[in-house]
């Protein structure tokens, strides 16, 4: 929803506190624009206390000479002079009219369509400003405060300090309450004070962040005689604002154009700038032809990116359209998000842990941030019950590195006697055909030979091709592959339903656990025979494997995989990991995927969803086992493995906020009712659930061009039919292309879409606190891409 004009320059403008000019410099600005352009546009949102003192009104006074260029309202007025949420509480307790309290997206959206309104009307070049209420975290209609309230919006931003006594320290702090939710200040003005002379003292401190600081001479004294104070306020606004379009007013105007203008400058210059100098992972540089090709984010908040289409028009000169458009981050931005972007709660505590310690030295020692940490996740997180030990690093690919070293190191101690150095660098791992655990050489060693790998791959071990589920023609489909289908009279079961297919325990008894049984056994016997690679670990993404292209595996063969390695001699058990990187922390629902599938790891990893999405960190869980083989008097036998930033303070603090976060959101009434969408007649409490509107992704697996749809948690997935299939497909990023743009970027819920394919399969993945309201009309575009599309 952030706005930027080619036409009109728009400025928020805070105050420090309360009752520090900010309405009386706001006007003096207003005035000086009125002097030079033919419109220029005042808006307050909310306006408390009597009509004849409300902040229009004063700007409509003392325009001066120019009335017929302001275009000045309020969208919001309430008659008692209180802070907004106690306004409007208190109107609604008059019982006078109905009054529904509108929630902060209700009221950015008013905003929005107001500022929008400005724009289209604006003849030529104009000037607009917003002036909030009160201080910078003086409440909006909701309760929120202004700072956060605003923030979709993305305004650049004027404060107004203050000239009284701690000014100084509240013109700073309001900077910093700005600064630490990523808003562009381009001005502070303040009052001229002759004893306490606040601005020599933060000219200089604010030039050095690079922001200009304006003084200005006071205001006369209020005067009892209205003709009076009148007639003294106008010649205060003419000898501020004079004629000759001279002075610090009409200086703090020019450098907010040159603000305006160099920040259209600057994002119309980065695509190019981007071809030249970076490399993107992941990304095929052949294919982008032209600067239009690359997506400029100039901001993010909640569920969207925003994202600079000037590049991208032709016409951008002459449109009176915002060159910003919201763009919702239909991949989670890479599976990270779940708290939305630019959270200001995770923020905060990055910036607490940050100002605290910065980065610490971590081996031998300790700070509350990984402490606390550590035993949220080892005693009442995902470890909960087995692990004992939690060990930190940067990602998850570098946790599953650490994995690794663990699961090799205890099978190799386990062996009688214990396998020397030669035989430990000849050891592999058992895991599934499309499975990814990361771009390191180890974890790529650990997956099959893919398009991920690389010249140093070597890939060591065994991977058997799993059976998975999917939706077809609105029915729960298990699929069977082909390399067990000898053992079973169909390669199709059709179930009743997602939480039949989900009920492993349930299904242990059933002919097809049997059937899977039995081939896993077989081979695993097969492969004990074999003399190299000597199987060292088992290696899951539990339920669904992501890169390999979003495959839901059925949990029962999983599930009996993981008995099958445990079963027999203690000497030849596989330990067990986990990659949890993905799936955990309740991206499919669950915190975690091993109350579902009835075992638990003896090593499980964790990122992604771990700090929120706002920095990397991973976590590697271990049970006392797998500790105890690393331990000794012996310092090689310790595992040497780690990073400069190990269990940095930020990461952590801000982990342990998400937790609390996580906690609140899947324990609320909202969450529940999400839950309960996905009951059936046999099971009214699912074990798997979807934020995904069930009637929605039925009706899609009905399409003749859709092979496949499957569901769980915040992941939708959408298989095309494409004979040619595989990574190398392009078909489900033609298929959707219609959903990327912005139908009508000025309407409510007008964004485009921001998606990411895996070959012929398309991914859409919310964050945990999506809006329904969001996902819906997500839904729809998709819908609508898809329905008219000819198969």
């Amino acid at each position: 929803m952030s706005l930027l004009f080619k036409n009109l320059r728009v400025h928020q403008v805070f105050g420090a506190n309360t009752d520090v000019g900010k309405t009386m410099l706001t006007s003096a600005l207003v005035r000086a624009s009125a002097s030079i352009y033919e419109r220029v546009y005042y808006l307050k949102p909310v306006s408390t206390g009597p009509i004849e003192e409300a902040d229009d009104e004063h700007v409509k006074r003392y325009i001066g000479a120019n009335a017929d260029r302001l275009h000045a309202s309020c969208l919001y007025r309430f008659s008692e002079p209180l802070s907004p949420h106690l306004a409007v509480k208190l109107e609604a307790d008059k019982g006078q009219t109905e009054i529904l309290v509108p929630s902060d997206e209700t009221f950015v959206q008013a905003l929005a369509s107001r500022i929008h309104k400005n724009a289209s009307a604006a003849k030529s070049y104009s000037h607009m400003y917003v002036e909030t209420a009160g201080g910078i975290h003086s409440p909006t209609l909701s309760g929120t405060t202004q700072v956060d309230s605003y923030r979709s919006l993305f305004l650049p931003t004027i404060v107004i300090g203050d000239s009284r006594l701690g000014g100084i320290s509240s013109t700073i702090s309001a900077y910093e309450s700005l600064i630490l939710r990523g808003y562009i200040v381009d001005s502070i003005l303040l009052f001229k004070d002759e004893y306490y002379r606040n601005g020599e003292y933060l000219t200089p401190y604010f030039a050095e962040k690079g922001v200009d600081v304006a003084t200005v001479d006071p205001p006369p004294p209020r005067l009892a005689d209205p003709s009076a104070n009148f007639a003294a306020t106008e010649q205060y606004y003419r000898d501020l604002v004079p004629p000759s379009q001279e002075g610090v007013i009409f200086d703090v105007l020019s450098h907010l154009d040159n603000c305006h203008s160099q920040r259209i400058e600057e994002l119309n210059s980065m695509p190019g700038r981007t071809l030249d100098t970076i490399w993107w992972p992941f990304v095929q540089h052949g294919h982008f032809k032209s600067a239009e090709d690359v997506n400029v984010i100039d901001s993010a908040r909640g569920d969207f990116f925003t994202v600079y289409n000037g590049h991208r028009r032709p016409d951008s000169e002459k449109s009176t359209s915002s060159l910003l458009e919201p763009q919702f981050d239909g991949s989670a931005s890479w599976w990270t998000q779940a708290l939305g972007h630019a959270n200001p709660i995770l923020t905060i505590a990055a910036a607490r842990a940050a100002g605290r310690y910065g980065h610490v030295m971590f081996p031998g020692a300790t700070h509350l941030p990984a402490l606390n940490l550590a035993e949220r996740l080892v005693r009442d997180g995902p470890g909960k019950g087995w692990a004992s030990r939690a060990f930190f690093s940067d990602d998850g690919s570098t946790g599953m590195e650490i994995a690794l070293k663990m699961a090799l190191r205890v099978f190799a101690m386990k062996q009688s006697p214990p396998l020397d150095m030669a035989d430990r660098k000849n050891l592999g791992v058992l895991g599934l055909k499309g499975s990814y655990h990361g771009d390191t050489i180890g974890a790529m060693d650990a997956c099959e030979e893919g398009v991920y790998t690389c010249e140093w791959h070597n890939a060591k071990g065994y991977w058997f091709d799993p059976p998975y589920i999917a939706i077809r023609k609105g029915e729960v489909h298990i699929t069977v592959p082909q390399s067990i289908i000898a053992e079973h009279s169909t390669d199709e079961i059709i179930l009743d339903s997602l939480s039949q297919a989900y009920a492993v325990n349930k299904r242990l008894d059933s002919p097809l656990a049997s059937i899977y049984r039995t081939y896993i056994r077989r081979t695993l016997c097969r492969l004990q025979e074999k003399e190299n690679p000597v199987l060292a670990a088992l290696v899951l993404e539990p339920l669904v494997m992501g890169a390999g292209g979003m495959i839901f595996v059925d949990p029962l063969f999983q599930r009996i995989l993981v008995d099958s390695v445990r079963e027999g001699e203690s000497s030849r058990t596989l330990p067990v990991i986990f990659d949890e990187v993905f799936v955990g922390l309740y991206r499919l629902g669950m915190e975690t995927c091993g109350p579902l599938l009835g075992v638990n790891p003896d090593i499980s990893v964790h990122a992604k969803v771990l700090t929120g999405g706002l920095l990397p960190l991973a976590i590697t869980l271990a049970s006392n086992e797998i500790f105890q083989a690393f331990l000794s008097d012996n310092k090689t036998d310790a595992l040497l493995h780690g990073h400069s930033y190990t269990a940095h303070p930020i990461g952590c603090e801000v982990a342990n906020e998400t937790l609390k976060m996580l906690t609140k959101i899947t324990t609320s009434e909202k969450w529940q009712s999400m839950k309960a969408k996905w009951a059936t007649s046999e099971d009214s409490d699912p074990a798997v659930f979807s934020v995904w509107d069930q009637n929605f992704v039925e009706t899609i697996s009905q399409l003749d061009h859709i092979k496949e749809v499957m569901t769980l948690g915040t992941v939708l997935a959408i298989k095309t039919r494409d004979d040619t299939g595989g990574y190398r497909s392009a078909s489900a990023q033609t298929l959707l292309k219609t959903v990327v743009a912005a139908a009508n970027g000025d309407l409510p819920n007008a964004f485009g879409m921001h998606f990411r394919t895996l070959g012929n399969v398309a991914y859409f993945i919310t964050n945990l606190n999506t809006p329904s309201e969001t996902i819906r009309v997500v839904e729809d575009k998709i819908w609508f891409a898809l329905s008219n599309t000819s198969s």
